[in-house]
């Protein structure tokens, strides 16, 4: 299928050829009729691409921090790899869809394959959507208007944070689309709108619907006129729907305020507050945030998890549904904001000018007779009795920041790679060399050239995909855990029972040559040690899906796992038993907790795992203490020894094992041989995290 993308990197808006979306749990599949091009929005981003990497430091002060912060702590060269591979992330443009339903996902209810649906989806021929974020359209309703489903929601939460009431005098600051839309639901709310802006179409459109009009840019003032129309009292509210860096408006928003006058942000402008223009007149100010109620909580979006009508009456998708209403109704009237309708393949007539284009609303127009075709040829190859030929599953930051990278100039066989909405994996395809960029995990499974698969999706999805990969006679690598649940553990077991595939879990850092170097110095499963290792892991969200204890299983089960294998590693011997405390009540934070892990040659492991600490001080350290010496490991950068003869020290570049781990095993798929690591001890590993878990909640040691 086809799909509008924006390349961050060269700046250049390109209609790509990708597979199309499978359709998933909670979601719909759609075939696109019509899709709005936001202007303003698209602009923006299309703008952000074509800048210089100067200019786009310029634009995001935060990120240039985040650069610097990690450059401190990681070194250069990987920071500058970092940055570099971000930016070549597409970015997929459009989130104004309207189109027929093809396919329905489990626990979808209410729609059915036929409907006609206006959804967030982006500018492709197929877009597969969560349920909350597709409404049905009316029969009243042309697919062209349907279009604006969305972008009207966002105008419509604006004055629905305005709490306008019959008769009062609202202005609103940008008449582009957005502005358009919301002075028409203001005037036909009963308000007596004045409507703001430097182009005389979009002043002459306002007029047309009611609205008082001042063009900003004759010399006129605009505190001037708001006051001369109140008879000096000033007005209710101001909307400010436009895009400017400029600090003059917000400060004029407050100027023709009257008294506890209330002022939306709903675009992008200066924030410069003046304090005492707002705290003279008591305003109230606010940002309004995209469609309204929901968006963002990914309970909502992507778990389907609606708010209850009486205690939140507008979402996001009831939010669509009533523009979709008002334009049935004919209380909102969007044709006469259609500029152009142009076919997909011509989007370069909107793209190609858009930083000058001032025009109201683009409609792009698809073909009507499609089929999804979810594979898609990138480079031709040949892997006829080959070994080790690869499907690499998921697309994530994982597999471009780290798998991708690593592989390079390794020869491997990358045949597939697979992503859930195919553009992520056509552009990794695309830069890799590898063969093929799908959506479908089961056409990888059943291509009998592939033997290895590579597992990187979310972490609930690792233990089905292993059993399937398993039971496809695949060798498997999967990225940390091997499991989140033990009904999962048990599903792998099961599978792995009688197998000559190899299974690989990424714990990576015993492959790191400074961990080398310290099992070479030590007498691992001799002697008993006590290994301290300190992970400075940096905050997340608890709405990141790591935190969802059912998608990401939390960060002790996730990624504390690592130093549990490493430990495991160091001793040369199983965990026995577990205890976990963490800071704050049980049950409420994995973020901050300490492991107490004891091994079956008496060795000790303490896993210090803190969300709270500092960027500044080394993401990781290591301790080794053992027979009256001391290893410490700094960021898997500096490894230093203390009481040991010949060796007092090892730096090199951030290694931590990721290339190493890679090329061990492909060659071991290859040419057969011992697992890297024991099945067995891939399985304690696992269950000595879920332990972790057990014994916060019980307050208790645990035993394996």
């Amino acid at each position: 299928m086809k799909q509008i993308i924006q390349d961050l990197k060269s700046g250049k808006t390109i209609l790509e050829e990708v597979p199309a979306p499978t359709v998933r749990k909670g979601h719909v599949l759609i075939q696109t009729t019509r899709s709005l091009v936001s202007l303003g929005t698209e602009r923006m981003l299309v703008e952000f691409g074509k800048a210089n990497l100067i200019a786009k430091a310029r634009q995001q002060p935060d990120k240039v921090k985040m650069v610097l912060d990690k450059i401190q702590t990681d070194g250069l060269v990987p920071t500058l790899e970092a940055v570099f591979n971000k930016l070549g992330q597409p970015l997929p443009l459009g989130y104004c869809n309207v189109g027929k339903v093809v396919a329905v996902g489990q626990n979808v209810s209410g729609f059915k394959v036929g409907d006609r649906v206006a959804s967030n989806g982006p500018h492709a021929e197929f877009v597969t959507v969560p349920k909350n974020l597709v409404a049905k359209v009316p029969d009243e309703v042309s697919d062209e208007e349907a279009a604006f489903t969305v972008i009207g929601a966002i105008g419509l939460q604006g004055v629905r944070l305005l709490r306008p009431t019959f008769g009062e005098t609202i202005v609103v600051v940008g008449l582009g689309l957005i502005g358009l839309i919301a002075a028409e639901l203001l005037l036909a709310s009963g308000c007596r709108v004045i409507g703001l802006d430097f182009d005389e179409e979009k002043l002459r459109l306002a007029r047309s619907k009611g609205a008082i009009t001042l063009n900003a840019g004759n010399g006129a003032d605009p505190v001037a006129f708001a006051k001369t129309l109140t008879n000096s009292i000033g007005v209710d509210g101001v909307l400010i729907t436009a895009s400017s860096k400029s600090q003059e408006i917000i400060s004029q928003a407050a100027q023709m305020s009257r008294k506890r006058g209330r002022i939306i942000l709903v675009g992008v402008i200066g924030l410069n507050l003046n304090r005492a223009e707002f705290y003279e007149k008591e305003l109230t100010f606010q940002v309004s945030c995209s469609y309204g109620p929901g968006r963002y909580d990914s309970q909502y979006e992507d778990h389907g998890i609606d708010y209850p009508l009486p205690f939140v009456r507008w979402t996001e998708n009831r939010n669509f549904q009533a523009i979709l209403f008002a334009i049935a109704s004919g209380k909102l009237s969007v044709s006469p904001l259609i500029s152009e309708l142009v076919d997909l393949q011509d989007y370069n007539t909107i793209y190609g000018d858009i930083g000058s284009k001032r025009t109201i609303a683009s409609i792009l127009r698809y073909p009507e007779s499609l089929e999804p075709v979810r594979t898609v040829d990138v480079h031709e190859k040949q892997f006829v009795g080959k070994k080790g030929v690869i499907g690499i599953i998921g697309a994530g930051n994982f597999t471009k920041m780290t798998l991708l990278p690593a592989f390079r100039n390794l020869g491997a066989n990358l045949k597939y790679i697979v992503s859930a909405g195919g553009v992520n994996a056509t552009v990794m395809a695309q830069k890799h060399g590898i063969a093929k960029s799908t959506t479908d995990f089961e056409e990888v499974l059943a291509d009998d050239e592939v033997d290895t698969i590579m597992i990187t999706t979310r972490h609930n999805l690792h233990a089905s995909m292993i059993v399937a990969a398993l039971n496809a006679g695949k060798h498997v690598f999967v990225e940390k855990p091997l499991a989140t649940n033990q009904l999962g553990l048990d599903q792998i077991i099961q599978a792995y029972k009688g197998r000559k595939q190899k299974v690989l879990v990424g714990f990576n850092r015993r492959f790191s040559p400074h961990v080398q170097q310290i099992k070479k110095l030590i007498r691992a499963g001799k002697t008993p040690m006590h290994v301290v290792a300190t992970m400075n892991a940096g905050f997340v969200p608890g709405e990141s899906w790591v935190q969802d204890m059912e998608v990401g299983g939390g960060r002790i089960i996730g990624e504390a796992c690592h130093y549990i294998d490493l430990i495991t590693f160091l001793t040369g011997c199983q965990v026995k038993s577990v205890c976990m405390n963490t800071m704050g009540e049980p049950n409420e934070n994995t973020d901050n907790a300490t492991i107490l892990l004891r091994y079956d040659n008496g060795s000790n492991g303490v896993i210090n795992y803190f969300s709270n600490g500092n960027k500044a001080y080394p993401k990781e350290r290591v301790e080794v203490f053992v027979e009256g010496k001391i290893l410490i490991l700094d960021n898997f950068r500096v490894l230093k020894g203390y009481g040991f003869k010949g060796f007092s020290t090892l730096k090199t570049k951030l290694d931590k094992g990721h290339r190493t781990q890679f090329t061990s095993f492909i060659d071991n798929v290859k040419t057969g041989g011992a697992e890297l690591i024991p099945f067995a001890d891939l399985v304690n590993t696992t269950q000595a995290s879920f332990a972790a878990i057990e014994s916060m909640k019980k307050n208790s040691w645990i035993e394996l």
